[in-house]
């Protein structure tokens, strides 16, 4: 199964901070998110791998120095579903994972996750989370299935920014409201055509979405050093 990294964003929230870094090089325990979330993948055998680049995207350049993935650039911040759209032009290819740059996973869980996407026979998977992180959208989930997305009533879930989808998915990517244009715009409209998007837990995330997260991250870290 083939991944694709999302690491073209403007980082809007983490701003000042992200005017002078992209978030994927921002670091969590003394590393960049970025390189702890291509170990992970590359240690669950997820691969090819395709990282998405835009805002800045010299710097992720130079990170990604020494990894074996494919670069595929977005020139302008269209949103996800575009960016995932530019990393299959570039020749990513699904079944593939879908993740975010800017989140630490619990160790194995993208592995996990993966390998139970590709047992479940879905067209698409979205992961959630039990434990609510500061900042995210939700999901509806019914009868085992993902049924609305994003969701913030009183029986969602927390998502996580990690998705994954079969080639049946590409052709919501296209004709989506915006720009932005955004995967849970198209996962929507594959749910609403009758598709199936199973729901995956993974364990506590850790997530930069704010500069109060990037002390909030490093301090315990920096702490015992």
């Amino acid at each position: 199964m083939e991944a694709i990294v999302l690491a073209a964003g403007e980082g809007r929230r983490m701003r000042p901070l992200t005017e002078r870094w992209p978030k994927a090089v921002l670091p969590v325990d003394g590393r960049a998110v970025l390189a702890t979330l291509l170990v992970e993948l590359q240690g669950g055998g997820i691969g090819p791998i395709t990282v998405v680049t835009g805002h800045l995207g010299d710097q992720v350049d130079c990170l990604i120095e020494g990894f074996d993935v494919r670069v595929a650039r977005q020139p302008e911040p269209r949103g996800t579903a575009d960016a995932v759209s530019c990393a299959l032009r570039a020749g990513a290819s699904p079944p593939a994972v879908v993740s975010a740059c800017d989140t630490v996973f619990s160790p194995g869980d993208i592995g996990s996750f993966a390998e139970r996407f590709a047992a479940s026979g879905a067209s698409g998977a979205i992961a959630f989370r039990n434990v609510p992180p500061r900042r995210a959208q939700g999901i509806q989930i019914e009868a085992g299935r993902v049924a609305l997305v994003p969701a913030d009533g009183p029986d969602s879930v927390w998502a996580a920014p990690l998705w994954a989808m079969t080639a049946g998915l590409v052709p919501y990517l296209e004709g989506l409201p915006g720009p932005p244009f955004e995967l849970a715009d198209a996962f929507q409209r594959a749910i609403d055509a009758g598709a199936t998007i199973t729901p995956l837990e993974v364990g506590p995330t850790r997530d930069l979405t704010s500069p109060l997260d990037l002390v909030r991250e490093n301090f315990p870290y920096l702490a015992g050093l």
